[in-house]
């Protein structure tokens, strides 16, 4: 009988703690949510034109054709690297460090192989291709004119680093290329060549004739932690004025005054950086200066 009783009291407790935090929890938090001034960032911040939405304030989104391209009409988003880009369900970073500026060269045998690249050459690429879109000099330290990671596997003749320099490849340019050096150390400067091993080299990065600050901003070539950020630097934003302008027929002063309004300053006064939301930036370019092709 007392065993009878045991179950039947487990029995209780299980279905009240189930109405509880299986229904009456999750009810309770669903209705304070729906508050006024919370109901916004529970329903996911969604931004709606014409009664559909476009997205949300709080994700990043690309804005470019079906083949990848940049719409010059519009300001362009941080990139990412959560799945194909700004996915949600794939948040994450590259986990690519400072250490990572060696590529895998693509197979000449294999099609379609494009290889892999490191985080340098990635830097490099974007930063090339980020120059090119705004009319403005793409490169910065360590990359080369073509725009990967400028870095040599330098061979020695003694073990190890000792001895004279007997051998020094640009690992990051896959023959038939013209490296972006002619020599090193009186050495010729050779290409790269796929599935050679050049670990018992010397990796040294070449620095380059780039000074100062680059003209194009750390954030238009690095992913964040998420890959999901919505907001661009201010630097990031300026540099791509004349190009939304020139697209839109506004001028630029018309369009930095949106992007005064869509700029948030630091949090609490001393957090983080100022940021411009691009989605809400680019709707309200399409709202006073829409785009005419």
């Amino acid at each position: 009988m007392n065993y009878l009783k045991q179950h039947l009291a487990a029995l209780r407790l299980l279905l009240v703690m189930t109405v509880v935090t299986g229904i009456g929890y999750p009810l309770a938090v669903t209705a304070v949510a729906q508050l006024p001034g919370l109901k916004s960032r529970a329903d996911g911040s969604l931004i709606s034109v014409g009664g559909k939405t476009v997205g949300s304030k709080l994700l990043g989104q690309a804005f470019t054709d079906s083949g990848g391209n940049a719409l010059v009409q519009y300001f362009q988003s941080r990139p990412s690297a959560a799945g194909a880009g700004y996915d949600p369900t794939a948040s994450s970073a590259s986990n690519l460090g400072p250490e990572s500026i060696v590529d895998v060269l693509p197979n000449p045998k294999t099609k379609d192989d494009s290889g892999t690249q490191r985080l340098l050459t990635l830097v490099c690429s974007r930063s090339k291709a980020v120059g090119a879109l705004e009319g403005v000099d793409g490169m910065r330290p360590y990359c080369t004119p073509d725009g990967v990671g400028a870095v040599l596997a330098v061979l020695y003749a003694g073990p190890g680093y000792a001895g004279t320099v007997i051998h020094v490849v640009s690992v990051n340019e896959a023959c038939p290329a013209v490296p972006f050096l002619t020599s090193y150390k009186g050495v010729k400067v050779e290409c790269g060549t796929f599935g050679e091993d050049y670990s018992r080299g010397q990796v040294v990065p070449i620095r380059g004739s780039s000074t100062g600050t680059p003209a194009v901003p750390a954030d238009a070539v690095t992913a964040s932690g998420s890959g999901l950020d919505p907001q661009i630097s201010p630097a990031y934003a300026k540099l791509q004025v004349g190009r939304v302008a020139k697209a839109r027929g506004a001028n630029d002063q018309q369009v930095q005054a949106l992007i005064a309004t869509y700029t948030t300053g630091r949090g609490l006064g001393f957090l983080g950086e100022p940021s411009v939301n691009v989605l809400e930036l680019n709707l309200a370019l399409d709202r006073h200066y829409p785009h005419h092709p």
